[in-house]
């Protein structure tokens, strides 16, 4: 990180950079185990999965050997499979992981398509008082990813939610672009948080799906289903605890499966409507649901006879309420 803040960022934004934005070194693992002993915080680490046996098996045995036999600073992982069609569940099993299967989690909702839906229930399967969401698709997956998210919360009693932040190369057929990846955050999502919501303009991975909270805090949020979940969460934290309980870790490079260009659209189109769904609820934006078409078309060319065909997906908005507010949840905890 810079030693100063960018001058385009607003002075809260930019003195949030400074106070609030750490690396993963700057906490050593002794540290982090003697806070967690003084506090007595339970830790619990999610990989939501959908087909992830290729890079699945490497997470868990990472994060079993380095943070929780080597070091004890993890007391909980579990691996949500939303329906995979391969060998995904038994891969983390034999890895470590105690696997859970989204259908099963509150049988009498039907569960629908989407990561914020694995994420959401995954409150209902686990205890502990820190709640880490890491994706199952990194490859070189460094332990870092997870002991340097968790700094913060274990050691300053403030922080409430904690994103992960680094380099995203974009990996594709042999060429490395260094800072290629992450094109829906530097095309739809940051834009808009500096748009709407500058105060978070600091945060250098806003979709990430590597971050930490206390549980706390997430039972209180509502849940976008799909792939607006990251935007919705740090929007909804900001609004529900303010911008000085957020921070970032900075914790090296993200490598991963990256989406080509379509499902990109959907993603950036479902991301645009969590947005859109917040600025109403806040009443920043004054539009009439009869202006909203919850639907993208997009096209692709027959290979034979040349023409285009055009495919159109939902664009969802469901959303799931805070989990404090949802019987079985409360029977549990």
């Amino acid at each position: 990180m810079p030693a100063e803040p960018t001058p385009a960022l607003l002075p809260q934004a930019a003195s949030w950079l400074r106070r609030r934005s750490w690396s993963a070194v700057d906490r050593p693992v002794h540290a982090l185990l003697e806070a967690k002993r003084r506090t007595g915080h339970t830790v619990s680490v999610v990989l939501p999965a959908l087909d992830e046996e290729a890079t699945v098996g490497d997470i868990v045995r990472t994060i079993r050997r380095e943070l929780m036999e080597r070091l004890p600073l993890v007391d909980e992982l579990v691996v949500i499979d939303s329906g995979s069609a391969d060998a995904t569940a038994a891969v983390a099993a034999r890895a470590g992981a105690r696997v859970e299967y989204r259908d099963a989690i509150l049988p009498r909702l039907p569960a629908v398509p989407g990561k914020g839906e694995v994420l959401w229930r995954s409150l209902l399967v686990t205890r502990g008082d820190i709640v880490c969401f890491v994706d199952a698709d990194l490859r070189e997956f460094d332990p870092a990813f997870v002991s340097g998210i968790l700094g913060p919360l274990l050691t300053e009693p403030d922080i409430q939610l904690v994103k992960a932040m680094y380099d995203r190369p974009l990996e594709t057929e042999g060429a490395v672009v260094p800072a290629g990846g992450g094109r829906v955050t530097e095309l739809v999502a940051r834009p808009l948080l500096n748009l709407h919501w500058p105060e978070l303009a600091g945060f250098v991975q806003p979709l990430g799906g590597e971050y930490a909270a206390r549980r706390a805090l997430l039972e209180r949020l509502p849940f976008p289903t799909g792939y607006g979940v990251e935007l919705g969460l740090l929007v909804d934290a900001l609004e529900t605890v303010g911008l000085d309980a957020l921070a970032q870790v900075d914790v090296g490079v993200r490598h991963h499966r990256h989406q080509d260009g379509q499902a990109l659209g959907r993603m950036a189109a479902t991301i645009y409507r969590t947005a859109l769904e917040r600025l109403d609820r806040t009443h920043r934006l004054k539009a009439s649901a009869d202006l909203v078409h919850p639907l993208l078309t997009q096209f692709t060319r027959d290979p034979q006879s040349r023409e285009f065909t055009a495919h159109t997906h939902p664009v969802t908005a469901l959303e799931r309420p805070p989990m404090h507010t949802v019987p079985e949840y409360a029977t549990r905890h």
